[in-house]
């Protein structure tokens, strides 16, 4: 029997860390499926461009996929059973009924993150995102109504994370009839150097973005925000980017994880508490080299994915596993579509002082989106004409749970055409 690997999730980190795997293992051996909620890939760096209004393409997971030899099944992951080595799946669209359970050898864990609202009330029923296609163009809908000609409004974007200022300042870049104000918890770009944090503010004050420093939401009602201090906001459209959190799938399923619900792993992203189970992306929690935990972005997806890859192909095929590197290197920041900021860190995460800025830095962070879309659509880089076989024992699948691969109807569509 082959060697069932099961990636949950085809974000950035789980498209990567599946077509690597379909790249650098034999079909003979392995058979890789795919579960993802939605059809296409989500591009989610560029978020706040859909919200703005930018068109941003959304490839079709099955043609990325196809002739990979990947499996891709459309579902929502409702829970996993690592004991019993199986992943409770559901219809991906409202009008699908039932579940069905899908077994796994090897698991790797990529549900990536949503909203955190941190128990701030009124975020939930009032509050916009950008954490997806769906929530993105909710609020394009919403910027619509109000950029009509001879209309106006207010935007707050709550959150000075990257997402937050991408957000405020695509919105007010695309959307000059609106204005825009973004909260900041602490001290805007706080982790940026101080040439970066100059600039910043600088590009805010350019687009007419209103700056709330060291300031606290208490509540979100339907047309504004209360903040701790008593004061309150006019708002037409409020975006929550507050900060993210992951599901609570892992946790149920009695993996060990943090107090925020990300998985615990060792050093080769394998959970400490199940060691068929990898986790990657925003839903692990891995400390870096320079010994504090890499925050949740692309970049980290991307460490994080390598590893994966080195420990899986490694540990299946009886060779030498490679510690990659785990590093906070960058962080690429837009600043409407004419601005933008590449700051580096050093060894120790700490911004250095030198940075890129205006159109470079614009120029840089666009590369940088285009890479990792065409990774993305290109996940095997063009099959190698061969690939590793399974060492022996590790070819054999886990049918000690009597489950079989699926159980039900709908299991997907059928590898592509195998290449050699």
């Amino acid at each position: 029997m082959k060697h069932r690997i099961v990636v949950l999730g085809a974000g950035y980190a789980g498209a990567y860390v599946a077509g690597n795997l379909a790249r650098r293992l034999s079909p003979e051996d392995t058979e890789i499926t795919v579960v993802n909620a939605v059809p296409h890939f989500v591009q989610r760096m560029r978020m706040p461009q859909v919200a703005a209004g930018q068109e941003v393409e959304a490839p079709l997971l099955a043609d990325v996929f196809a002739g990979t030899g990947i499996r891709l099944r459309l579902a929502r992951v409702t829970a996993v059973d690592p004991l019993r080595q199986v992943v409770t799946v559901a219809a991906a669209d409202a009008d699908g009924e039932g579940e069905d359970e899908l077994g796994y050898d090897t698991l790797v864990y990529a549900l990536g993150s949503r909203v955190a609202d941190h128990g701030v009330p009124g975020v939930a029923e009032h509050a916009f995102d950008v954490t997806g296609r769906p929530s993105a163009l909710r609020l394009r809908e919403r910027l619509d109504r109000l950029s009509r000609p001879g209309g106006n409004g207010n935007v707050v974007v709550v959150g000075d994370g990257l997402t937050g200022i991408e957000t405020a300042t695509e919105i007010a870049e695309s959307r000059p009839r609106l204005s825009v104000t973004l909260i900041a918890r602490g001290e805007l770009g706080a982790r940026l150097s101080a040439g970066a944090r100059g600039h910043l503010r600088r590009a805010c004050d350019r687009l007419g973005v209103t700056v709330l420093e060291h300031t606290s939401v208490a509540a979100v009602e339907a047309a504004r925000v209360r903040c701790a201090d008593g004061a309150a906001l006019a708002s037409d459209a409020t975006v929550w980017t507050a900060g993210f959190a992951v599901t609570s799938i892992a946790a149920a399923g009695g993996l060990e994880v943090t107090g925020t619900g990300q998985i615990v792993v060792d050093r080769t992203m394998r959970s400490v508490s199940h060691p068929n189970v990898y986790a990657v992306g925003d839903s692990v929690h891995v400390v870096g080299d320079h010994g504090r935990p890499l925050p949740m972005s692309c970049a980290s997806a991307g460490y994080t994915g390598r590893q994966a890859i080195e420990a899986i192909v490694g540990r299946l095929t009886g060779r030498r596993i490679v510690h990659t590197r785990l590093v906070h290197t960058y962080n690429h920041i837009s600043l409407g579509r004419r601005d933008g900021i590449l700051q580096t860190f050093d060894e120790e995460g700490r911004a250095k002082p030198r940075y890129y800025g205006g159109r470079e830095g614009a120029r840089v962070k666009a590369w940088i989106l285009r890479m990792a879309l065409w990774a993305t659509r290109h996940p095997t880089y063009g099959l190698p004409r061969r690939r590793r076989r399974l060492a022996a024992g590790a070819a054999q699948s886990s049918y000690h749970s009597g489950v079989a691969t699926v159980r039900g109807s709908g299991a997907g569509p059928a590898p592509g055409p195998g290449l050699t």
